[in-house]
């Protein structure tokens, strides 16, 4: 998933298993729609962990373990956004704004801002 701006907001969260499909029904239809109309917001892409391996170092490892099962991927013209007063209104609009997301007790609540990297930047440089 080429993104289209420098910035991306990550979340990354586990659901308690019995109220997967809720929370992936308001998500889709209630959470990314309204975050879609905050001004500087481009996309918004999400994705579910499945069970993978890795090559490294000559060996298969098992990846993943307890990494959160959910992840939604932000779009944003700069990092701001995220903190603006129209995302905080959207953010609580739907059916969250009466009874939270259904968060698994693990959820440690990982958020992120990362800026993308151009050619030639983040490459260690001797002094």
């Amino acid at each position: 998933m080429p993104f289209k701006t420098r910035y991306v907001f990550v979340v990354s969260m586990d659901v308690d298993p019995d109220k997967d499909a809720i929370f992936n029904e308001v998500y889709n239809t209630e959470h990314i729609p309204e975050l879609m109309k905050v001004p500087g917001v481009i996309s918004v892409s999400r994705s579910k962990k499945q069970p993978a391996s890795l090559a490294i170092g000559g060996e298969l490892k098992e990846v993943g373990d307890g990494e959160p099962t959910y992840i939604a991927y932000y779009e944003v013209e700069d990092p701001a956004i995220t903190g603006s007063d129209a995302w905080a209104v959207a953010s609580e609009k739907g059916r969250w704004a009466e009874q939270p997301p259904p968060r698994d007790a693990r959820d440690n609540g990982q958020r992120s801002v990362g800026a993308g990297l151009r050619p030639g930047e983040g490459e260690r440089r001797n002094m």
